[in-house]
């Protein structure tokens, strides 16, 4: 299937997708990708909030922000999303989980990236309208949604027969 219809299924059963990636086999190009592609769009979601930002406060330049921005989504969220994976693997791991490595890794960034098309109304929501009940209000929606993909993704992980050698 196509990217944007397994992101599109995924917020219906997220488990289902993250199931026919994982029977692909372990692909850690795929993972890797779909990580770096998550973090570009969480980046471009970033762009409208820098505008504003640098629109109503002069002392900081948006070129800066915008270097700032780029160091943290594509240099610092992709290590921290690998410490989280494995995090999360420990924890599952911890309470009976069996599955492997690359499963945690695979759910969180297919999680990421399922959830970037809603980052993306965020940002703008946060650029256009600024700070306030609606963006906030869309901010948690944003967190739910991840929630309910990262949580659906590794919950078929950790229950499914992927191995614990799989890395």
């Amino acid at each position: 299937m196509s990217i944007v219809s397994d992101i599109a299924e995924s917020y219906r059963a997220p488990g289902r997708v993250l199931a026919r990636k994982l029977a692909a086999g372990v692909r850690e190009d795929r993972a890797l990708a779909q990580l770096m592609l998550a973090c570009f769009l969480i980046f471009v979601s970033e762009w409208p909030v820098l505008a504003r930002a640098a629109h109503l406060d002069n002392s900081v330049s948006f070129d800066q922000r915008l270097g700032g921005a780029l160091m943290a989504t594509l240099f610092i969220l992709p290590p921290l999303a690998y410490g989280g994976a494995a995090i999360a693997h420990l924890a599952a791991r911890a309470l009976g989980g069996r599955g492997g490595w690359y499963g945690a890794r695979l759910a969180l960034f297919w999680s990421m990236l399922a959830i970037s098309p809603l980052m993306l109304l965020n940002g703008l929501v946060a650029g256009i309208i600024g700070p306030g009940v609606a963006a906030r209000a869309l901010g948690w929606v944003v967190a739910a949604a991840f929630a309910w993909l990262w949580l659906g993704g590794l919950w078929v992980v950790e229950r499914g027969t992927e191995g614990r050698t799989a890395r």
